[in-house]
């Protein structure tokens, strides 16, 4: 029989050990259950780490170049945000909390609704409207891969993924409904970046990777 269009749990039922299959999953994702239980008691606050399919993935310290990126855009986002009073920015150490997996990317919006419902002791948090990544060698194919899959089922509306050893940055957007993002569009130098759900703020890509440019952009923002 072609399975193709299928869902796997259509697949699986097409099986004769359909029940046995079932009761595996049933059993493992039990156990993966405890296990992220185990990871919230262990996870300290200078521990960078996050539950990816029942596994705990430690982040090694970054390069300069890295946490320069999230500091330039962190700062122009949260000017921006707190002036047109759109909702609240987080930065490296902030855990969403999806259905299955924990992960705290390098930064994360969430509009003014969202963070209205936030206590000043809340560590999990909901899908945020927005998550950048800023990928390394080590960290590439995980950001592009399960990252990209469960933000978009999870309805994050947009995504940057940021390449600072090429200084460009792939903007994903979520088309309203779906549960997969659109093919990247690629900025590079020279482009203007402008967000899908975070309303009105665009910036010059050189904002990210430049102080210079960082500063300008800042300056045209509170003339604004």
């Amino acid at each position: 029989m072609d399975h193709s269009g299928f869902s796997l749990a259509e697949q699986i039922l097409e099986r004769p050990d359909a029940v046995l299959q079932f009761q595996h999953i049933q059993k493992t994702l039990t156990e993966e259950k405890e296990r992220r239980q185990e990871f919230y008691e262990w996870i300290q606050e200078d521990t960078k780490a996050e539950f990816i399919n029942g596994e705990i993935v430690i982040h090694s310290p970054v390069k300069r170049r890295h946490w320069k990126v999230s500091d330039l855009l962190s700062s122009i986002l949260s000017v921006y945000a707190r002036i047109n009073k759109l909702g609240s920015g987080g930065v490296e150490k902030v855990m969403i909390s999806l259905t299955r997996n924990d992960y705290e990317p390098n930064l994360v919006f969430f509009s003014a609704e969202k963070a209205a419902a936030f206590a000043d002791d809340q560590v999990l948090f909901p899908a945020p409207d927005f998550v950048v990544e800023i990928i390394s060698r080590k960290t590439a194919s995980i950001d592009r891969g399960i990252k990209k899959s469960d933000y978009a089922l999870h309805g994050i509306r947009e995504y940057w993924i940021i390449d600072p050893a090429k200084m460009r940055i792939e903007q994903y957007i979520l088309p309203a409904g779906d549960q997969e993002y659109f093919p990247a569009k690629i900025h590079q130098y020279g482009h203007i970046i402008e967000s899908y759900a975070i309303p009105g703020f665009a910036i010059p890509v050189e904002a990210v990777f430049e102080e210079a440019a960082n500063v300008e952009a800042l300056r045209s923002m509170m003339k604004g």
